[in-house]
């Protein structure tokens, strides 16, 4: 049996990506079969098929592109068949823009109740991620001042959400014409990303999701603050932060999501208390895989561009 998968035979545009079929996923004892509604674009994924990642994964093709997912569950090990699921596959993984997936229990969790399976897509990897910057490395805590650079984007516009639900005071960073739809999101101030970062004032946490000046961004944290990167522009960027962590700076983090149950679950939790919702801000359908990766580095959007899959 074959399914609709999203695929490339060679690194490069969003124009290498085309809608092909492959065999339907072997499901090894104990995982689960997913057949999947929806998925959203991530960053990890552009640079993947750009063959920024080549080195690891290596040239040979067919590559498929998909990191997290939303649907329902088809059959496996303490799950009801029809269930709405969401999830994310192993770090380095990619393949979830397709009609199929087999994963283990610990790579999703029930999608909250009453949400849309596509558009639910638009959370997985970004909420997961936003999470554990937030609460598990920065440690945010109630009344502390927050700093989010690219407030609009796929991770900053969960993370606006969550640092008020963590009792936080939000600056959202975003370009001139999004700062009415971080405000909406819930930040108390939004800022234009082109003011000098002198004149911002001092966080407790800043949460960088652009890469770019983090020196500059660094400045700004007040005495006990810390600073989480999940992205970087240049190799001076990474040295910069690589060399702040091993010097043994606690001001500096930075980490590589591999989300498991407990964060999909966790992020359940956030949506179903209503403290969290997804930021879609263009869904196409698995054929058009390459207008939502050419949306996503053009830059400047709203949220996620999500991908259709089912129907």
């Amino acid at each position: 049996m074959t399914m609709r998968a999203a695929l490339f035979d060679r690194y490069g545009p969003p124009e290498v990506l085309y809608e092909g079929t492959v065999p339907e996923p072997d499901v090894p004892p104990g995982h689960v079969l997913v057949r999947v509604h929806g998925a959203s674009v991530n960053g990890g994924e552009v640079m993947f098929r750009s063959g920024g990642l080549g080195v690891l994964a290596g040239r040979r093709f067919p590559k498929r592109v998909g990191i997290d997912f939303a649907g329902e569950v088809v059959r496996g090990p303490g799950h009801e068949p029809g269930a709405l699921v969401w999830g994310g596959l192993p770090r380095l993984s990619f393949g979830s823009a397709a009609e199929y997936v087999a994963v283990h229990p610990r790579q999703l969790a029930p999608a909250p109740a009453g949400l849309d399976p596509v558009l639910a897509a638009a959370l997985p990897g970004v909420g997961t991620t936003a999470i554990t910057a937030l609460r598990d490395k920065a440690r945010l805590r109630a009344g502390e001042r927050l700093l989010v650079r690219g407030a609009s984007g796929g991770v900053g516009s969960v993370a606006v959400q969550l640092g008020k639900a963590y009792g936080a005071h939000v600056t959202a960073l975003a370009s001139a014409r999004n700062l009415d739809f971080v405000r909406e999101l819930g930040a108390d101030e939004a800022v234009d990303y082109a003011a000098a970062p002198a004149t911002l004032g001092r966080f407790d946490v800043v949460l960088d999701t652009h890469g770019s000046s983090p020196r500059a961004y660094r400045r700004l944290l007040a005495p006990g603050g810390r600073m989480v990167g999940i992205a970087f522009r240049s190799a001076g960027d990474i040295a910069y932060l690589l060399g702040s962590v091993v010097l043994g700076s606690r001001r500096v983090r930075f980490f590589s999501g591999n989300p498991r149950h407990e964060l999909f679950a966790d992020l359940t939790a956030l949506v179903e208390r209503g403290a969290l919702r997804p930021v879609v801000e263009a869904v196409h359908p698995l054929a058009r895989i390459a207008d939502a990766h050419r949306a996503l580095e053009a830059g400047g959007g709203r949220g996620k561009q999500v991908v259709r899959v089912i129907g």
